[in-house]
């Protein structure tokens, strides 16, 4: 990995929003999934910033970004992103969210296409309802948020979570890693992004997605298996799709060089669909 530096920075509002940049180029976003943190993509910075200008951000109750007070509703995710653009000047961007984050962006386009130049959607689901077996959609409630509400402690379940989301081979290093980004949650700020993930659907809307798209699932992903994604494939007009070998569900950290190598393709075909404002 090169050396990476980075510049932490923070969006006004109510939450504030804080993110990390570097590089130059084409503006490039990354967005963490439900159990994560801007941290998550340190890799894909590293390998971006000599292409793009790589932006990670801590979604609203995330990371250094603040918590706000109320249930959540899952579009003001997308309203924050859509800040976060402003802020930076933005117009069109290229987008990668991981799980939640993929959620995000397929929220997010459906009311700012404009801002829009390519999406990467990793290992993620398009209805909790419909995209998830029952049993899946019972052991996501009650792996992130039977054991908060009984009282135990970040700690207490990240085990058996990070047993549920990587593949067979991952390494000590990367589940470690993991670990760090559970126990830094931010217990109610989690607690509802997961009560607002379960009704999450937008199947109508994947056939109007019509920027290029990439799809990645990992291969032991039993969270989102690539099977999703193949369904996706069949709704979204310019989508391609990779299965990240010997990956489970955070292709992005199991195997970094695999997923750059696919990313830093794609967007080395879609550069100048991005921009900042003139």
């Amino acid at each position: 990995m090169n050396a990476l530096t980075l510049t932490a920075k923070r969006v006004d509002g109510n939450p504030r929003i804080s993110f990390d940049e570097a590089g130059s180029g084409p503006p490039l976003v990354f967005l963490h999934g439900i159990g994560g943190n801007r941290t998550n993509w340190r890799e894909q910075q590293s390998a971006m910033a000599d292409l793009c200008t790589t932006i990670s951000w801590d979604a609203r109750g995330y990371g250094r970004s603040e918590d706000y007070e109320g249930p959540l509703e899952f579009r003001l995710f997308g309203e924050d992103l859509a800040r976060l653009l402003d802020a930076r000047g933005i117009e069109k961007a290229h987008l990668v969210g991981l799980s939640m984050g993929a959620r995000i962006l397929l929220d997010f386009f459906s009311f700012a296409s404009n801002r829009v130049a390519t999406l990467t959607l990793c290992d993620c689901f398009y209805s909790f309802g419909s995209a998830l077996s029952s049993d899946k959609q019972a052991e996501f409630i009650a792996l992130r948020q039977e054991p908060l509400l009984k009282g135990k402690t970040l700690a207490d379940l990240a085990p058996n979570l990070i047993h549920s989301l990587v593949g067979p081979n991952c390494s000590e290093d990367i589940k470690n890693k993991i670990f760090e980004s559970i126990t830094a949650l931010h217990v109610d700020s989690y607690l509802k992004t997961i009560a607002a993930s379960t009704t999450f659907d937008v199947i109508n809307q994947l056939k109007d997605i019509n920027v290029p798209v990439q799809l990645m699932f990992g291969e032991y992903d039993r969270l989102t298996p690539p099977a999703i994604g193949e369904k996706m494939m069949l709704e979204i007009p310019n989508a391609h799709m990779n299965v990240i070998e010997n990956s489970g569900h955070l292709c992005n950290m199991e195997q970094p060089v695999a997923f750059n190598t696919v990313l830093r393709k794609f967007l080395e075909s879609n550069l100048t669909l991005a921009s900042f404002k003139s």
